[in-house]
Formats: structure tokens, sequence, C-alpha cells
């Protein structure tokens, strides 16, 4: 008989780290284990976890955000927490699994509960909190000690997870996220338009450094370079503040005509084709799938020096780094692209090759499959 893995992720939605469960949720299931998945909401990646056959359940869910740091938000948690406790140890009695996959560190309370029914616990972590303090990756971290296997995204979370939980050291297995290419290569300009267009693709966050984006495109006006920067994506729940911000600046600045807030798009691959140049520009990213896209689109792409992200260009090998938080250097390594765009198309082209291969979601699937397995 196969066997079942309960696993649980934090959203509905389609942005990157649920692109990657969505590809842990095809692995098993073509590998013939049953799967049956707990969101705490409806939403778009639901119809397509179905479409792969995986059995979709909700429940209320305590997911970890920022906003538990401060009193009111705690005790939102905390109340959330008490009220989930019952649902969820009546739906993995019910479900009956071999393991329980917990997809980031942000929904501990699957973990605890499911080593104290007695159930093999694996953990996917997707989260490197480099910029907290310690008490608090340590409280995050600790969670970890329930699992057989400890699944990373990247060295950088690897690094951070040994320092802030030594123990935890033995059960740590990497494995680089797979990221789906578009579905027909696009054949990037050999000449650059009158006006380069830039995008930013993910959440609109403070952490994903949208503003950087933004400060750096009005660096460029200010430089009299003709462009236009697309921010592809939606403000992540609680952050609407963020965008309303961002609109301020951009209207302040000047620069509504060289702007576009584009919305959520399930299909990234048309962001990319339209555009010379991607950036990402985050404050923190243990991975990047966002970075990983543009390579496979063959977009010549921009990162910043933290985290994982250096890793998905192999250092700069692939792709321009510059400090984060520096919208100035931004510009600059903007312009050094446009300035020599064959040597950039070039590069792109190169990162490209490298970037099926490395980040296949093949090479992928069959790794977890791999780690489910040893932690069975």
């Amino acid at each position: 008989m196969a066997a079942t893995v309960l696993m649980a992720h934090p959203s509905p939605d389609l942005y990157g780290s649920d692109r990657v469960f969505l590809e842990s949720v095809v692995a098993l299931a073509d590998a013939g284990f049953q799967v049956v998945v707990v969101l705490p909401a409806d939403g778009p990646l639901v119809p397509i976890l179905r479409e792969h056959g995986a059995r979709v359940v909700f429940a209320l869910t305590p997911v970890l955000r920022k906003a538990a740091l401060r009193p009111r938000g705690f005790l939102q948690l905390a109340g959330t927490g008490a009220r989930a406790v019952r649902p969820a140890v009546r739906l993995i009695r019910e479900v009956r699994p071999d393991l329980v996959y917990v997809n980031t560190v942000t929904l501990p309370a699957w973990a605890v509960l499911a080593r104290a029914l007695r159930k093999r616990v694996l953990i996917h972590v997707h989260e490197a909190e480099d910029g907290v303090p310690a008490p608090i990756r340590l409280g995050l971290a600790a969670p970890l000690l329930t699992a057989a296997t400890v699944v990373v995204n990247s060295r950088a979370t690897e690094r951070s997870l040994r320092r802030t939980l030594p123990a935890i050291g033995r059960r740590l297995r990497l494995i680089y996220n797979g990221v789906p290419g578009p579905p027909t290569p696009s054949v990037r300009r050999p000449d650059l338009p009158a006006r380069a267009r830039l995008v930013q693709v993910g959440r609109v966050s403070p952490r994903k450094g949208t503003d950087t984006a933004v400060d750096a495109a009005a660096i460029l006006q200010q430089r009299d370079r003709d462009i236009e920067l697309h921010i592809v994506g939606s403000v992540f729940p609680g952050y609407e503040w963020f965008e309303e911000e961002l609109r301020a600046r951009v209207s302040m600045q000047g620069l509504t005509d060289r702007v576009r807030f584009d919305g959520f798009r399930p299909d990234v691959w048309s962001a990319y084709d339209d555009a010379d140049i991607a950036l990402v520009p985050s404050r923190s990213e243990p991975f990047g799938n966002t970075a990983v896209e543009a390579q496979l689109a063959g977009t010549p792409v921009i990162v910043s020096d933290v985290q994982g992200l250096p890793e998905t260009v192999d250092n700069g090998q692939y792709g321009a780094i510059v400090p984060a938080d520096d919208p100035a250097a931004l510009a600059d390594a903007i312009e050094a692209a446009l300035d020599d765009w064959p040597a950039a198309v070039k590069r792109a082209d190169a990162a490209r090759e490298v970037a099926i291969e490395r980040f296949s979601p093949e090479r992928y699937r069959a790794q977890i499959v791999s780690a489910v397995t040893g932690a069975l």
C-alpha cells in the first residue's frame, strides 16, 4: 500500500514558494505517494494541486508573520493556535499519514502536533532569518528538532540554521529549488529599443526591495536614461501601506509615466519576454526563484548581494550582483548592461543553458522523493 504524506503549506497563492511547493506535491504524487495537502484557505494554487492528484483540505492554521512580534499580533496568533489544535489533531488522526511534510518554518504547530502524535516529520525550510534577534531565530528554529529530515533551499539557509541551532546539522539536506522554464524559450532582442524596459517580479514588500527599484529608476531618469519599470506582483496582506507609500514615491519623483504597477500575473513569462532587464533587489532572499526565472527566460538579471541570491547566479558569473538597499549601485549596474548590451545578452544566453540543468524540476523532484523516502 502506498505511503501517505500530509503536506502543510501556509498559502494558496502562486508565488515563488508556492510554486516550489507545487513541485514537491507533483514529485510525490508521481512517485506513487498518497498526497493530502492542508492549506489555510482557497486560492489559485488549489485547482492545480487537485489536477495533479492531491487531495486538498482547509484548516485553520496559525502562520508566523512579523506582525506576531507585536503584542496584538502575538495575541491573535496565540488565539488562532489554540483554536487550531483540535481540528489539526482530528485531521492527522483521520488521514493517518506516514509522514507530515511541513513547508516553511512559519507552520511550527503542524510539526509539533505531528511529532506529539508519533508521526515522522520532514520540514522544508525556505527562510534564513539572519536579521532578527537571536532569541527569535532560536524560537523559529527550535521546532526543527521534531523533524527526521530538514530540507534547505540554499547554502545561505544552511549556514543560518547551523549558526542558530548546531544540533540540527546532521539532519540538513540541501536541495535547490526546481523552477520550470517557459513553455517556449524566447529569443532575446539583439538591439535595445529606444526605451529600455525593466521588470521586477514578486511580492510588493519591503523585503523584496521594490522601493530600491523605484529609486534606481528615478536616478536613471535624472541621468537622462529612457527607461520604464514594470512591477509585477501584488502586495502581501498587511503591507498595503507599503504599496501606498510606493505610489506616492513614484508620483513625488515624477515617475508616473515610467513606473507601472502591473499587479499579479499567474503566467510570469510574458513579463520577462517584454523586459530587457530583470531586477531582484531584495533585502533578504534565502534563494530567489525570480532570479532563476529570469535566467530561464534568457533575460539579463541583476540581483542584490544577500543570502542565497548570489548562489542563483553562480556568484556573479550569470548575472550582476549589487549591494542591497543601494539604488545608485543598482542604477549603475543597469547602465552597465545597457551600455554593453551584446555582452549582457551573451551572459544571459549562457545563464539560461546552465539554469535549465541546475534548477530543473526533474532534478528537484527526484531529490525530494529521495528525502521523503529517507525520512520514512
